[in-house]
This record gives structure tokens, sequence and C-alpha cells, in this order.
């Protein structure tokens, strides 16, 4: 198990899951940032969630389960996590990007615990990126339920009302597979631009992928 309390960033195999890409424009030396461990960090995040709330809701449909996920892996929720770990303090990042609070970026700090638990993976394995998760972000899970669990598109709803814009549009746009297996793709308008874009077997589930995309969109340009 990773003790976080004890990474050094500056000579451990963990040390890319820190590097922003701010701090490759001061040392030319480094030649890569944690966006790639970020990019599988995220996937196995999403698929280790997807499978523990699978196994732990068994008579819930896609719809709640595609909101409690959203839910855990939202960008405040990761970010909450980032903060309780200390990773911001971890962080390599420009002078520039320090000096604009990048520390306490939520978006930022989102990103680097996704590269984090990438690099987990890739070097410890399912098992342990798992235990990770659990003891860090499945252990949120009854504090969510204890207030009513919002769903997807209502949040994203209330997010874009109050920015002063109207209410979330969605279209279906693509329908294919055979009808005991359907995939529908559905994209989601905010102020007439495509905010997002979600796929899932039906369409209330392709539309709450579509607000889950919409919602994080909106919260990295907050």
């Amino acid at each position: 198990m990773v003790d976080i309390s004890k990474l050094e960033t500056s000579k451990n195999k963990f040390q890319k899951a820190f590097i922003h890409k701010s701090w490759l424009n001061e040392h030319p030396e480094e030649k890569q940032s944690n966006e790639r461990l970020e990019f599988l960090g995220d996937a196995v995040l999403e698929f280790i969630v997807s499978f523990h709330i699978f196994k732990k809701f068994p008579t819930q449909d896609e719809g709640y389960l595609t909101s409690l996920r959203a839910n855990l892996v939202s960008t405040q929720a990761l970010s909450a996590v980032a903060q309780k770990l200390e990773l911001g303090e971890k962080l390599l990042l420009s002078k520039g990007e320090e000096e604009s609070g990048g520390r306490g970026n939520k978006s930022l700090l989102a990103n680097t615990l996704e590269a984090l638990i990438g690099a987990i993976y890739l070097d410890q394995g399912l098992e342990e990126t798992t235990k990770f998760i659990e003891e860090h972000i499945f252990s949120t899970i009854e504090e969510k339920l204890a207030s009513p669990l919002k769903d997807i598109k209502s949040r994203l709803q209330e997010e874009v009302q109050s920015k002063g814009l109207p209410a979330p549009k969605y279209k279906v746009v693509k329908e294919e597979g055979p009808d005991h297996a359907r995939q529908f793709t559905v994209d989601v308008y905010v102020d007439k631009k495509v905010s997002g874009r979600g796929l899932g077997g039906s369409k209330s589930a392709a539309q709450q992928a579509a607000a889950t995309a919409a919602l994080e969109k909106l919260s990295l340009k907050d």
C-alpha cells in the first residue's frame, strides 16, 4: 500500500504523478507531465468505482448508479480527497502556476489524484489500487447517501441556471445495435453549444452520462 505521507516526489517512482505541465516550461530536462498517468488513472478509477457500486447496490437501476458514480468521482469529491492527502504540497508547478494558487485549484488537485491512481496501478496492480480507492473514496459513500442523491441532470440544470443560462437540452445523435442491446449517443446543449456527450444502453443513461461530462467541463472552466 502506498504511504502518501512518505512520498519523496523528487526521487521516487511516483514523481511523474506530481509533475504539472507548467513545470515543463521551466525544466526542459523533464520530458513528460502527469497527463498520461491522469488519463490512465481516470479510466482505472471509473472501472473500480463502477464495479464496486454495481455489487453494493444490486437493485438500483443504471441511472442511479450513474449519478452515484458521478458524485464519487466529481472534481469536487476528488479534490477534497487530494486536499486531505496534501497532494497539493507535493505538486511540481511553474512559478506562475504557484503564484496563481495552483496548489489549491480543485481541478488541478483532482487531476493529480487521478494521476497518482494511474501510477499506483502501474506499479502495484489492480488489487493495491482498489485498496487505495476503498480507503480514500469508497469511505465517502455513506456520507453521500445520507443526504439526497441528486440526479446528475438536476445538478447540471442547477449549475447552468446559477450562471444565468437557459436549461440544458438533450438530443439523441445516434442509436445503434440490436433491440436487446441498443446503444444511445446523446449530446447535451448548454447555451446552444454542445457541452457534453454520453453513451448508454438507454436514452436516460446516455443523458446522465452527457450531463456528467458537461458538469466536468463547467467545473474546469471555473
